[in-house]
């Protein structure tokens, strides 16, 4: 079958069932949107910018578990979308980033808004393509698909001339992928699995220590079966977060440099630790030389690059955790006797519990209690970056997976709120709340002008307290309070909301956090609250940079 090259990517997307994409129009890919104008089954969402457009395919893969796909044009629209690009690949999100590219023979040539994506991209993309060839384009784009979405998850870019949108070539869509060089392994070495049954049968203290592939693999419910036979206790990172119920009685919270307490002391003590899904980055291990000396540590991880990158393994098996897990199940006969271990996690529990000083004021901690109180916990939240975002992993309690977004490890102010949209749109039935920060919000705020056209509704919360929150924490601690560029001048947000045909809500009294939270949750319409919280309140605890994580800054908040 003879088509243009648009045509060949409307009907690609068609097959891989892509359903919406987030974009941004442009010279070199009008030939692409004037094939989207007949495309009835595809939704394509104009956001603002292109960086809110790659945000938003990350939030959407990250709530649906489907690949997210954004779109731009060559040059300037194409860089736009390189941070939201390194994000997704900072934390193993399936997206598929389609740009336009100046003709194939002006490549090289500094023609108008030509940019090399291909190679600025390559450090930040699991792979990407640029398409030389009308007759590769369908074979690329089940190839781009397939990447994007197996083994270790990530970003996949298609750079795509404009002349080679508009030339005919044959459609030929492959049955299935068969790529050489990349065959992910899904099953666990049985042998291995059989050395980590035995070790966790004998161990005394043995703690799962669980991140974001729990949740990539869909292992939650197996990974919790596990728990609860051996009775070891569970901690997670900021990815791992709604891996494993926060309400169960063997959960530890999130551990590292904004953890709990007991979580980073229990690690501390633990002798055997089961990692699941996680890559033990510098946030969670503090001082690498000093993280869980008497451990013995099996590491389950779909991606053998990450296998004692940072922490040396004992028992290394690399594979799909949903599967391992069950093996594993399977091969433990005996559970450990961990009573005494039960007892010092229950004391570690009341030594250093998660606190903050309740004065009268509003307190940021407090507006996060009260949002999961209002939604019951049934919500996705998204966060931006920074204070806003450790506070919303700390005191809002997550008991599903896909229900917490948020920029691990790339950490990108403005993420949070198109990644909410993003997230809505995959999830309507659901609540979706961006938790926010007066500096960090100010990133991607035009996206209101999505939300609104588009009636995607999301509820951003703003914990608005005039400063870069976490940057000035560090200044009161670290450099004797000397606040050097920290003070951020906002607009009034409730102003701003209503001038996009949004909604704006500001609260400035305690009793006010309630009402105006619930308020919002009733309205049919985006909904910023404006709240404004103490202007120096801290998160505790806190790890300084270089140490041990079990050397922490308590202090009441």
């Amino acid at each position: 079958m003879k088509m243009t090259g648009s045509q060949i990517l409307i009907e690609s997307l068609k097959r891989e069932g892509v359903e919406f994409i987030f974009g941004y129009p442009g010279g070199q890919v009008l030939p692409i949107f004037d094939k989207i104008y007949d495309a009835h089954f595809l939704k394509f969402i104009l956001t603002r910018h292109e960086q809110g457009a790659a945000h938003a395919a990350d939030g959407y893969a990250r709530a649906t578990g489907k690949v997210g796909v954004c779109m731009a044009t060559s040059g300037p629209g194409a860089t736009n979308l390189t941070t939201g690009i390194a994000n997704a690949y900072m934390d193993s999100i399936p997206i598929v980033a389609i740009t336009g590219q100046v003709k194939t023979f002006l490549i090289g040539n500094d023609a108008f808004q030509e940019a090399d994506v291909t190679g600025i991209t390559r450090p930040i993309t699991k792979h990407n393509f640029l398409v030389k060839d009308i007759n590769d384009l369908a074979r690329i784009i089940r190839e781009a698909f397939y990447i994007a979405s197996t083994g270790r998850p990530g970003p996949v870019l298609i750079d795509i001339p404009s002349d080679i949108q508009m030339q005919e070539g044959e459609f030929i869509w492959p049955d299935k992928v068969e790529l050489r060089s990349y065959k992910p392994t899904y099953f666990g070495h049985p042998g291995q699995i059989k050395k980590a049954a035995k070790l966790i049968s004998q161990a005394k203290k043995p703690l799962l220590y669980i991140g974001g592939g729990v949740i990539t693999s869909g292992a939650h419910l197996v990974l919790r079966e596990l728990a609860e036979k051996i009775q070891a206790p569970v901690t997670w990172t900021l990815m791992g977060i709604g891996g494993f119920p926060a309400n169960h009685k063997l959960s530890l919270g999130m551990l590292g440099m904004h953890g709990t307490g007991y979580a980073n002391h229990a690690i501390m003590n633990a002798d055997v630790i089961i990692a699941v899904g996680a890559r033990f980055d510098d946030r969670v291990t503090g001082r690498i030389d000093a993280f869980a000396p008497g451990a013995k540590v099996i590491h389950i991880d779909i991606d053998p690059a990450s296998i004692s990158k940072n922490i040396r393994v004992d028992i290394p098996i690399v594979g799909d955790a949903k599967n391992i897990l069950g093996e594993l199940l399977e091969q433990i006969k005996k559970a450990p006797d961990i009573t005494e271990w039960h007892k010092e996690v229950d004391g570690l529990k009341k030594k250093y519990p998660l606190k903050y000083k309740d004065d009268g004021k509003i307190k940021p901690q407090y507006v996060v209690e009260q949002i999961y109180e209002a939604t019951k916990g049934d919500a996705v939240i998204t966060t931006e970056v920074g204070q806003n975002q450790m506070w919303a992993a700390q005191w809002y309690r997550y008991d599903h997976p896909r229900t917490f977004i948020s920029s691990g490890g790339l950490g990108t102010m403005g993420f949070g709120f198109p990644a909410a949209m993003g997230a809505k749109v995959g999830r309507p039935e659901k609540q979706v709340i961006d938790i926010a920060g007066d500096g960090s919000i100010q990133m991607n705020i035009q996206e209101l002008g999505t939300c609104v056209a588009n009636k995607i509704n999301v509820k951003v919360v703003i914990l608005n307290n005039g400063y870069l929150g976490m940057v000035r924490q560090w200044q009161e601690l670290f450099y004797k309070k000397r606040y050097s560029q920290v003070n951020i001048t906002s607009p009034d947000f409730v102003k701003l909301a209503d001038s996009y045909g949004a909604l704006g809500i500001k609260v400035t009294k305690k009793e006010d956090v309630r009402p105006a939270i619930e308020k919002a949750l009733s309205i049919d319409n985006t909904v910023f609250v404006d709240v404004q919280v103490e202007p120096e309140e801290n998160v505790y605890p806190m790890v300084p940079a270089g140490e041990a994580i079990n050397k922490l800054i308590e202090g009441l908040a």
